[in-house]
Formats: C-alpha cells, sequence, structure tokens
C-alpha cells in the first residue's frame, strides 16, 4: 500500500529527473551532436573535460559565473533581510507588501526581461531618461554595453528574488521566541548586541537554506540572461548555463555541454557542502 502512494511522484522521479541525470552523465563522457541519431554516439572517455581546461572561454564562463553569484547571492539575500527586519515590526499594510515584494518571484522571467528591456532601453528607457533629466548626458548603456550587461543582469535578478527571501525571512524572524530578545535586552544588549547574539543566530538555519538555493539558482540561471543579452555584448554576459546551451543546442556538441553541466553540478555540490559545514554549531538552538 505504501508503495501504491508514492508510485505516482516516484515515476515521475525516475523519468524526469533520474534518468535524464544518468543519461547527461554518461553523455559527458562521449562525442555525440544529436543529429545522427544513437547510432552516432562515440565514447571519448575524459576528453570532453581536457578539452574543457584548455579552453579559455570556459574558464571565462566559469569566472563570469562566479561574479554572478558571488555579488548575486548577497545581495539578494541582504535585500530580502532588511526588506524582512523592516516588515517584521508593526507596519501598516504588511501582508499587502509583502505580496507586492513576492510578485516578481512568481511573475514569467521573461515578462519580467520585457519589462526592464523596456525601462532600460539607451535612448527611449524610462531610466535613462530620468538620468539626463538630473543631468547624467552619457548615461550607461545597461544592457547594451559588454561593461555593463552582466552587472545589470545580477542587479535586475536580485531585484526579483528579493521578495522571495523576504518572506522566508520574515517567517523565520516570527519564528525567533521574544523572551530571548526581552533577556537579552535586560542583560544591557544594545540593538546590534541583540541582533548578532539572537536574530542572527536564530536565522542561520534559513540563511543557510537560502544560500544553498539561491546559489543553485544562480549557476542554473538562463531565461534572463537568454533573453535581454543572448550572452552579449560579445560573450560579456555568458555564464556557465548559456555556455553549455550554446555548445549544446547551437553547435550541436552534446557531450561537451554535458561536460560543463556535470562540472557545474559538482562545483554547486562542494559549494553546498561548504555552506553546511559553516553553519553547523552556530545556530540558535546547536
Amino acid at each position: 500500500m505504501g508503495w501504491l502512494f508514492v508510485l505516482p511522484n516516484l515515476v515521475g522521479f525516475v523519468c524526469f529527473t533520474l534518468v535524464p541525470l544518468l543519461a547527461g552523465i554518461g553523455i559527458a563522457f562521449t562525442d555525440w551532436n544529436v543529429v545522427s541519431g544513437l547510432s552516432g554516439i562515440t565514447f571519448v572517455g575524459f576528453a570532453n573535460f581536457t578539452s574543457l581546461l584548455a579552453d579559455p572561454q570556459f574558464w571565462a564562463a566559469l569566472g563570469r559565473t562566479l561574479l554572478y553569484a558571488g555579488l548575486g547571492v548577497p545581495l539578494t539575500m541582504l535585500g530580502g533581510l532588511v526588506l524582512a527586519l523592516l516588515l517584521n515590526g508593526p507596519v501598516f499594510g504588511r501582508s499587502v507588501l509583502r505580496l507586492v515584494f513576492f510578485f516578481p518571484h512568481i511573475v514569467n522571467s521573461i515578462a519580467l526581461g520585457f519589462v526592464w528591456l523596456l525601462l532600460l532601453h539607451p535612448t527611449s528607457g524610462v531610466v535613462n531618461l530620468g538620468l539626463q533629466a538630473v543631468g547624467i548626458s552619457d548615461p550607461p548603456g545597461w544592457l547594451v554595453s559588454q561593461q555593463t550587461a552582466l552587472i545589470t543582469i545580477i542587479l535586475i535578478t536580485s531585484w526579483a528574488g528579493m521578495g522571495f527571501h523576504c518572506v522566508i525571512f520574515l517567517s523565520a524572524l516570527q519564528g525567533i521566541p521574544t523572551e530571548l530578545h526581552e533577556a537579552a535586552q535586560l542583560d544591557g544588549a544594545n540593538r546590534w548586541q541583540r541582533f548578532w547574539t539572537v536574530t542572527w543566530r536564530g536565522l542561520m538555519p534559513t540563511t543557510t537554506f537560502l544560500a544553498i538555493t539561491s546559489t543553485i539558482g544562480h549557476s542554473q540561471g538562463f531565461g534572463l540572461i537568454a533573453f535581454l543579452t543572448a550572452g552579449g555584448p560579445g560573450d560579456s554576459s555568458t555564464t556557465l548555463s548559456y555556455f553549455m546551451y550554446q555548445h549544446g543546442f547551437q553547435y550541436y556538441q552534446f557531450g561537451y555541454a554535458a561536460a560543463v553541466g556535470l562540472l557545474s553540478a559538482l562545483g554547486t555540490l562542494a559549494l553546498t557542502a561548504f555552506f553546511w559545514w559553516f553553519q553547523k554549531g552556530r545556530g540558535l538552538y546547536t
């Protein structure tokens, strides 16, 4: 009876997660252009990985991915935490504000990208027109400049994710016993000391969860990059996910693309293990 209850989810997991995962790992050790069919699969061992390690474009994409996640994850989490702290008190319309902040997270990424594409248009966008109105005669090119394209995408992604982080942080804040804050205040702790010893330690499990999920999300970031810049201008916003897409679906180098995906997954797994190790013993209840 138990197996019957889990069977629908188990079948879905096997068909849409486990089999593609194992297939992707296997394809990473082959040379396959998919056009030739299954008969065209040629086992090449670690050739794809050795080629990757010698590919300067791969290392450049890896550097952009580290920048994309290294700036985007902290910025998203910090913005969500600040919003949560502001909404944790007696704020008028807190439920409505929570919905407003969360709304960008549930909107289709292409719809978000289209709105920002209009706002950041270099000549007729509201942002640059506003900058020109206050005296900035040469506003940034935002998405059409190699110097600003990736940073702009990081800011857009962080803005879109802050609402989700805010809701999760707010739930965790409301779960911290008020008695702990009162006891710390009676002991003479100031606001910063109460935040560091009570609030932050109480948020440690939630912070770890958000850091892990946000890192995974940024390592898989593709939709906004593909829609807003298509990895450009040049290759200035080509991260590993878009690099993998290019080699798989534009150059038909599926073995090479699968090798990129496998290395990316292993790197994300290592970061996840580090986050999990770092938070052990640092929480409020450990």
